[in-house]
């Protein structure tokens, strides 16, 4: 029935040339992304195609200073851009939005000389990016964590095992929180370490029930010795640059989080307004179509609630608990509405001849990743109530 079949999303955007962005992003989804997505998921093959594709088309530093090859888009715009883009295939919007998040320690706290040196490369010189924060022994407690990284001369020597790193083992670039000094949260730096540093190895991909074509591994680092030259920020430093960029990299996710559940209301309604038992469309019976008025309204609330923290932040405002709180609500949306998905599609929903079930597979990783859904409700419990055991 195609005057049901579902539309495109309709964007409020800022500006015209965020209108031509998404209409460009939009086209090369469907026509590079999309045709091949199923089938390289299934086999586990990571796009790297793609992402040259995105780094050439001015994609992957959408909000960095077009000074250094960024686009200077604000965060309402290069979340929507993510959006489109996990809707399609959740290894390309995730992919961009971890690249971001790699980029930003050094685009927000490096000197102006590491910039012009390291920037342009890094958005759109056809570089991909990782964030090493979590290790084997320290995922939410991120400030345990013991990666060390020392001083030599003028060099650092890094030492240590770093877990769960999306794009492990093929990224141009690591981001690395390592220790420096006490410790807790003050001993911890940030450096900016090549993938062919002598020393840096990466362990076969974990073998994951969901987003098969992202590897995600351990990264080693066994004596990595890299220049002063290359530590972001002040000496003890990288754990507030951390939680700085995760701030940032939650809403990301959030907007991952809505594409996904988008993509399942979309296969949902497309099946609905077709399948036809009891002589009628199923989406006819009120059940259902209740069913669908429910996941339309949990993505329209997530989205709202995410570029509302998207623009706080563009306005330069504090935007630490609308994003932990995008990040819950939008992934939990998305759990919830890809579940529903395979529920309408019934015995079909289960079979991997519609993408239903990769959805529901994809959406149970956004509760997880850059700080768990438990781990939100703590942040946001801290903005309201103060911190725990005062």
């Amino acid at each position: 029935m195609p005057d049901r079949a579902p539309q495109p999303v309709d964007r409020q955007l800022p500006t015209d040339e965020a209108r031509d962005l998404i209409s460009l992003v939009r086209d090369i989804a469907q026509r590079e992304i999309a045709p091949k997505a199923a089938e390289e998921e299934d086999a586990g093959r990571f796009p790297r195609d793609v992402f040259t594709l995105l780094s050439e088309s001015g994609l992957l530093g959408l909000p960095y200073d077009s000074e250094y090859g960024g686009g200077e888009q604000p965060y309402e715009v290069y979340l929507q851009v993510l959006e489109e883009l996990a809707a399609v295939r959740l290894t390309v919007g995730l992919g961009v939005s971890v690249h971001t998040l790699a980029s930003y320690a050094l685009a927000t706290y490096g000197s102006k000389q590491q910039q012009v040196e390291h920037l342009p490369a890094m958005l759109g010189g056809g570089l991909l990016g990782a964030y090493c924060l979590s290790e084997p022994a320290s995922g939410s407690d991120a400030a345990s964590l013991r990666t060390k990284a020392v001083r030599d001369g003028d060099d650092w020597v890094i030492t240590g095992t770093k877990a769960w790193i999306t794009h492990g083992g093929i990224a141009d670039f690591y981001t690395v929180m390592a220790r420096t000094g006490e410790d807790g949260p003050r001993g911890i730096s940030a450096f900016l370490v090549p993938a062919d540093a002598a020393g840096l190895s990466a362990a076969a991909p974990e073998k994951k029930m969901g987003m098969k074509g992202s590897p995600t591994a351990q990264v080693h680092f066994d004596g990595v010795r890299v220049g002063d030259e290359r530590r972001i920020g002040e000496e003890g430093q990288g754990f507030a640059i951390a939680l700085s960029a995760l701030d940032s990299g939650r809403l990301g996710i959030a907007a991952c989080a809505i594409g996904v559940a988008q993509a399942a209301l979309d296969e949902a309604v497309t099946y609905a307004t077709e399948r036809r038992q009891f002589g009628k469309p199923i989406a006819d019976f009120q059940g259902l179509r209740f069913m669908l008025a429910d996941m339309a309204t949990q993505i329209e609330a997530g989205r709202a609630l995410y570029l509302a923290a998207a623009r706080l932040r563009d306005a330069g405002r504090p935007f630490a608990k609308q994003a932990a709180m995008a990040k819950l609500h939008c992934t939990d949306a998305a759990m919830k509405v890809t579940t529903d998905a395979v529920q309408v599609l019934g015995g079909y929903g289960y079979t991997a001849d519609f993408p239903a079930e990769r959805y529901m597979r994809e959406a149970k990783v956004l509760q997880i990743v850059e700080g768990t859904n438990q781990i939100q409700r703590m942040v946001i419990a801290r903005h309201l109530a103060g911190p725990e055991g005062r």
